[in-house]
């Protein structure tokens, strides 16, 4: 289903998306050594219930997964990449953690992911992926305009992602949001300009470029049947934000605001 919103329901969705983006910072503030996954889990419950949301996840049972999600964030450690399952686990100082979040708020959802090192300790190589993927996202939401197609997007992240030297997995990319978390089109993280379903208004579209240091492959946590991690073992990266298509162009709808003063 591809599903198109008027004017009232795209502003349900910025609310929504600013709910995420707080939640997120939130989170990634409480991010730090020693902090034991499920609390962040706890913590993110317990904003989207302040917040006036609901979870996308925590009912969430696709055919790729084991059984309903369970928890309320995905905390993706290192080498997990994807769908990364809350489990007892610290935190350590030099971890590679992304946090991807999506929720509803008056039934339209919004959806954006983060990847950020914990501690003091910044390997460059952790930075270099991070950066990639906030670049790729970057150029997928400026080729995002009326008019545009599908394809145009795919190929700007997938162009950024192949120039810093990352190969790409097309399992898994970017989707459509609406009164539903994942809804077509797909948005593949590569792709050929031209080709694919043409953007108009009212679409909303959850971009996320995700990238892995050595692979393209990914293997499923035996553990708990959920978490996608890279195939060698390498580090992961994931950014993503909920964009709506306006006359003008693409809104991201899932920014941080800035501080107050």
């Amino acid at each position: 289903m591809i599903e198109i919103l008027n004017p009232a329901e795209v502003a349900r969705a910025r609310s929504a998306g600013a709910l995420v983006a707080d939640v997120l910072q939130q989170l990634r503030a409480r991010s730090t050594p020693g902090t034991n996954l499920l609390d962040l889990d706890r913590a993110a419950a317990t904003l989207i219930a302040e917040g006036g949301g609901r979870s996308c996840y925590v009912d969430y049972a696709p055919s790729f997964g084991r059984g309903p999600f369970g928890h309320h964030v995905c905390t993706a450690v290192n080498d997990a990449v994807l769908h990364g399952r809350p489990h007892d686990r610290l935190l350590a100082d030099g971890d590679l953690l992304t946090l991807d979040l999506a929720l509803t708020v008056d039934g339209i959802a919004a959806d954006s992911a983060i990847s950020f090192v914990v501690g003091e300790t910044a390997p460059a190589e952790s930075l270099a992926l991070i950066a990639a993927t906030e670049r790729a996202l970057a150029a997928g939401i400026a080729a995002a305009r009326p008019g545009a197609r599908t394809g145009d997007i795919s190929h700007a992240i997938g162009t950024e992602l192949g120039r810093a030297g990352y190969a790409i997995n097309t399992q898994f990319g970017g989707h459509g949001i609406g009164s539903t978390m994942h809804q077509d089109p797909h948005i593949s993280n590569t792709g050929r300009p031209g080709r694919g379903y043409r953007l108009r208004p009212g679409l909303l579209l959850a971009l996320e470029p995700w990238a892995m240091a050595d692979t393209a492959e990914l293997v499923v946590d035996d553990g708990d049947g959920w978490t996608l991690r890279s195939a060698t073992g390498c580090r992961t990266a994931h950014s993503e934000h909920t964009i709506a298509i306006t006359d003008d162009g693409a809104e991201i709808l899932t920014l941080p605001r800035p501080p107050r003063p």
